[in-house]
């Protein structure tokens, strides 16, 4: 579904992504794992087409989109749920939902998905017009989820869907990106901080330090590598 070569990013003079390359399969969960800075995000804006890369390829679903405008390839069904939920503070929750849908016309398929999304996360439904500022950081986390839905995408890009949200939330929304995994079959490449829990919600994973992939492999594997433990899950070996 999704194939990286090479990928080079540079922030002027500083290399931000070193030659990394990895890919995704469809319909798995694949989890990109790292400390503050390694390059996670720089990745996913860069894959989402907000960061032209310096040199490498990038091709969604057998297609080169490396370059191509966010625009464009939102619409070959590649949606992403920012780091720090960028959700519209001053649209109501409905307001924000149905812009995920803005490049599409299909009114029956746009309503089944709204309905999909109020199945999923019943708390949106209950707070459908209410202003999406004045929800709680979990709450705003499935609004954000949620509209990337409303594209209804090939594949999702989840940033950071842990950052600054209560724990009980976060088990929640972690089972509910299992859920959107397993009944819509939606092909997931998740960026986390908290790698405990994206390893053991994933399939297959990667480790990214200082813009360079140093580990990869089985997501259960990972999370029982020694070196993994020590750096990312807090345990001594």
């Amino acid at each position: 579904m999704l194939k990286v070569e090479n990928l080079e990013v540079c922030y002027g003079p500083i290399s931000a992504l070193r030659k990394i390359s990895f890919a995704v399969s469809k319909g798995a969960i694949v989890t990109l794992i790292g400390s503050n800075g390694a390059g996670k995000t720089t990745t996913l804006r860069t894959i989402s087409g907000l960061l032209k890369p310096k040199s490498g390829t990038i091709e969604f679903d057998g297609k080169p989109i490396g370059g191509m405008p966010p625009h464009e390839i939102v619409a070959r069904g590649l949606s992403q749920s920012p780091e720090g939920r960028m959700v519209f503070a001053n649209l109501t929750v409905h307001e924000n939902l149905m812009l995920g849908a803005y490049l599409r016309k299909d009114d029956a398929e746009i309503k089944r998905n709204l309905d999909y999304a109020f199945t999923i996360f019943p708390r949106l439904k209950e707070r459908e017009n209410q202003l999406a500022g004045t929800m709680s950081g979990g709450e705003q986390q499935m609004l954000a989820i949620a509209r990337a839905l409303m594209n209804a995408p090939k594949m999702l890009l989840l940033d950071e869907p842990s950052l600054g949200i209560a724990p009980i939330l976060v088990k929640t929304i972690f089972e509910k990106i299992q859920e959107i995994n397993r009944e819509l079959g939606m092909t997931i490449l998740l960026v986390e901080q908290n790698a405990h829990l994206a390893l053991s919600i994933s399939t297959y994973g990667y480790v990214l330090e200082t813009g360079e992939i140093i580990l990869q492999g089985d997501a259960k594997e990972l999370a029982q590598n020694a070196d993994v433990k020590k750096a990312y899950l807090g345990e001594l070996g």
